[in-house]
């Protein structure tokens, strides 16, 4: 049992995290296998079921509020099905959508995942649309996310940046989010796949060993290469710690004063699915500070959080009383 850590958890409750970044709405679309088509050597299915996922920035989003976070959503969404499905299923896990902004001339992120199966087969995903949005934002929806951070950041006790490269996150916001955070003294993660020297002075990052290997522009082949490269990387990133995500090695958390804590997988029984578990380490790592945790101790409860995640399928979230339940064991 973990009592100090599951007392923590507890202070999740209400903890208001504001989280923006690249909004995705993951679509499953899933359908019987009902013949070959005649028109082409190509499967024909009768829809079954249609339903849309917070994916990207959402699924931190989405995280933060089962773990009982209040979530704070920023990002701009086009004004169209998946936006409003995206909005619906966050706002019944009761995220404030206020900074998600609808503009008619973009369209909203999306990944449909086309799921076939049948009476005596395994349903699988047989092919994946992608919609992508990789133009910056307008200035007009810029200044009206400006406007939101400036009011709403006096409320909140921790920011994330979820980056998928997708134009969310203009070098005005960005600043303004690092200048404001210092300024309430708020904690701050930053987790981006393709641009994170963008955001140095974020207080704390959160890289897997390839992304770590990628941005310092060298390989990591040993535990003593890995050490080397934290510390070039905090240095670079001016920030207060760094949490690595090291698959079947766990977690390590570097930090600026020179402390290290190497935590190992929570649970080695099977893994089903490795897709969102980054966002719910960055989304608990974030609660668990507003909670008062220490960045030990929150590294750890994002630990065993991810270590729910993975055992569940797509981009799953994960709730206070699983974490809880998995603490007590």
């Amino acid at each position: 049992m973990k009592p100090d850590l599951i007392d923590f958890v507890d202070k999740f409750k209400g903890k208001r995290i504001l989280i923006i970044g690249d909004m995705i709405a993951d679509i499953y679309l899933e359908g019987d296998i009902s013949r070959i088509s005649r028109e082409a050597p190509v499967l024909v299915l009768i829809e079954k079921e249609e339903k849309t996922v917070p994916g990207g920035a959402a699924n931190v989003v989405n995280n933060v509020a089962t773990l009982g976070g209040k979530a704070f959503a920023v990002g701009i969404l086009g004004k169209d099905r998946g936006a409003l499905n995206l909005k619906h299923t966050l706002e019944e896990n009761g995220v404030n959508t206020d900074g998600m902004f609808c503009d008619q001339t973009r369209k909203t992120i999306t990944k449909t995942r086309v799921i076939a199966g049948g009476r005596a087969t395994v349903s699988q995903q047989v092919v994946r649309i992608d919609r992508e949005c990789n133009t910056p934002i307008s200035s007009a929806y810029e200044k009206e996310v400006l406007k939101y951070i400036e009011m709403i950041m006096p409320q909140i006790q921790g920011v994330v940046m979820s980056d998928y490269g997708s134009g969310t996150i203009t070098p005005n916001i960005k600043e303004l989010i690092l200048k404001l955070s210092k300024e309430y003294d708020i904690p701050s993660i930053v987790d981006s796949r393709y641009a994170i020297f963008d955001f140095v002075g974020t207080d704390y990052v959160k890289q897997n060993d390839a992304e770590l290997s990628n941005a310092v522009g060298y390989k990591i082949d040993s535990e003593e290469k890995l050490y080397e490269a934290a510390q070039d990387f905090l240095i670079k990133m001016q920030a207060k710690g760094i949490l690595i995500t090291r698959g079947e090695k766990g977690m390590t958390l570097f930090e600026k004063n020179g402390d290290v804590h190497n935590i190992p997988v929570s649970d080695k029984s099977e893994v089903f699915d490795v897709s969102g578990a980054g966002d719910t380490c960055v989304a608990t790592f974030i609660t668990a500070l507003a909670a008062g945790a220490l960045p030990s101790q929150a590294a750890e409860i994002s630990n065993f959080a991810s270590g729910i995640a993975v055992r569940k399928m797509g981009t799953a979230t994960v709730s206070d009383e699983e974490l809880i339940n998995v603490l007590k064991k």
